[in-house]
């Protein structure tokens, strides 16, 4: 069974395990720490821990913009990230919401077609040759 929270100050640590995991160190610790503290980090629970989380913000052109969605590797594909969306959708605080991964990164493609994003234009230049797709919604 799983359990969506705001994320508190005392989920930090474990919020941050995940994202070390994930990308391999902690130098997002103080982002998201300011995310929690701004009420705008969401966490996934499962009977065990923290799984997984999404990071917000509404600063995108007065548009909600999902920033990361970060799910632990040993529990991918069990329906977390899209639990994570789909909440989000429900409480965001905008009609429109972008979010952006990768075009390598063919498995959040796939999570982003699942929930009905459309892809919404491409930014060159962040990852060298690997441009950043953009992402909409709207509710």
């Amino acid at each position: 069974m799983e359990s969506m929270v705001k994320s508190q100050l005392n989920d930090l640590d474990e919020i941050v395990n995940i994202d070390r995991e994930v990308i391999g160190s902690d130098s997002r610790r103080k982002y998201i720490k300011k995310a929690i503290e701004e009420e705008r980090c969401i966490a996934i629970k499962n009977e065990f821990s923290l799984v997984g989380f999404l990071i917000f913000d509404t600063n995108f052109f007065s548009s909600s913009f999902i920033f990361l969605i970060i799910v632990k590797p040993t529990e991918r594909r069990k329906g977390y990230a899209t639990s994570l969306m789909e909440f989000f959708i429900s409480i965001s605080p905008t009609k429109k919401i972008f979010s952006s991964t990768n075009k390598s990164n063919k498995s959040m493609q796939e999570v982003f077609k699942a929930n009905g994003f459309i892809q919404s234009g491409f930014v060159e230049n962040l990852d060298e040759g690997d441009p950043e797709i953009i992402y909409f919604k709207s509710t």
